[in-house]
């Protein structure tokens, strides 16, 4: 599809230059010739008049040379139109792959993530499907495994709720319109709002998070921000073992505020450090799942990148495998950010 597109804006950008390219030589022909008409009729008279006697026995051939140099003038022009048709053939070519690569990405991009999502749905609604035909089928099943079976297509249900609800979040991101309500949000509310919502869970891991953080003035949207935070401890805590610290703080680096979720987990290996922000990936080792069994669908790191790259910030990973894995998100001040909005 694509190479056909290709060839196609290519053929457009060259009829374009090549209309252009042909539409001046005609001009410059026109002028080119009428200015050596012009000037071969003044030599001409000037001729005659300092030397009559030309004029008596004429010797010029005034027409002959008109032809002549018309006859070079084209060539030239025609010489110049291969050129340019070589050189816009090949310039087309470039600007035509250099137009349609980031589309053929986001195509394929799109392409990957409508599979994807076809297959992290496919394994709920078919495990739905699969124990309602069962239960069906069991005419003598009693009120408690009928309870267990609606009780299993809940937590599909709730499986499949979180992605769609996850897809939803990813859009919303996508279409930029965060940026429109971007103001000051304290670091100690946003972090406050995070622990409060992953408190439950960590209490009934009974992991234990500890806070030191300096209150600093950041710049963003306090839901997403607060989201991201969210993200990233519950990701700490699920694969934290029973029992255990993560720590969390907040300090100043660099100019921008410094935000760390230290955890003391299993890890993750260094080839699976690199692919955690891609969308539905899921390591196969080291935090493929939680203690307690339970998977993600590989969106949550996703959407903590999207939210973080929408404020301009960055975030990132160090792990060491038996030992944990530490979160580092560098947030603008609001500050700084209120500066650069001054200057633009």
């Amino acid at each position: 599809m694509f190479r056909s597109a290709t060839f196609k804006l290519t053929m457009w950008y060259l009829a374009i230059v090549m209309t252009i390219s042909l539409v001046f030589s005609v001009v410059l022909y026109q002028v080119a010739t009428d200015e050596l008409d012009r000037g071969l009729h003044q030599e001409t008279q000037r001729i005659y008049r300092q030397f009559p006697i030309f004029e008596q026995n004429p010797i010029l051939r005034p027409g002959e040379d008109y032809d002549s140099g018309a006859h070079r003038i084209w060539l030239r022009l025609v010489a110049f139109n291969i050129v340019v048709l070589l050189g816009a053939g090949l310039s087309s070519y470039w600007l035509a792959r250099r137009t349609l690569e980031p589309i053929e990405e986001a195509h394929e991009q799109q392409k990957r993530f409508t599979a994807d999502v076809s297959h992290e749905m496919r394994t709920p609604l078919t495990a739905l499907k699969m124990e309602s035909e069962v239960a069906l089928m069991n005419k003598t099943a009693k009120a408690g495994e009928l309870r267990k079976t609606i009780s299993s297509n809940l937590e599909e249900v709730t499986k499949l709720e979180a992605l769609l609800n996850n897809l939803l979040r990813l859009a919303r991101l996508e279409s930029d319109e965060l940026r429109q309500g971007f103001t000051a949000v304290s670091s100690s509310e946003v972090i406050g709002a995070a622990l409060k919502q992953v408190g439950p869970q960590a209490a009934e891991r009974r992991v234990k998070i500890v806070s030191e953080l300096k209150d600093l003035d950041v710049y963003g949207d306090p839901g997403s921000l607060t989201q991201l935070l969210v993200i990233m401890l519950d990701n700490a805590v699920k694969y934290s073992p029973r029992g255990s610290t993560v720590n969390v703080a907040a300090k100043k680096a660099d100019g921008r505020a410094l935000i760390t979720i230290e955890d003391h987990g299993a890890g993750i290996d260094p080839v699976s450090l690199e692919h955690v922000f891609d969308r539905f990936y899921r390591a196969d080792e080291s935090r493929a799942k939680a203690d307690d069994g339970s998977e993600g669908h590989g969106l949550g790191l996703s959407i903590a990148k999207m939210i973080a790259d929408l404020h301009d910030s960055t975030i990132s990973l160090s792990s060491r495998i038996g030992h944990g894995t530490t979160a580092a998100i560098m947030l603008p001040l609001a500050e700084e950010a209120g500066q650069d909005d001054a200057q633009s």
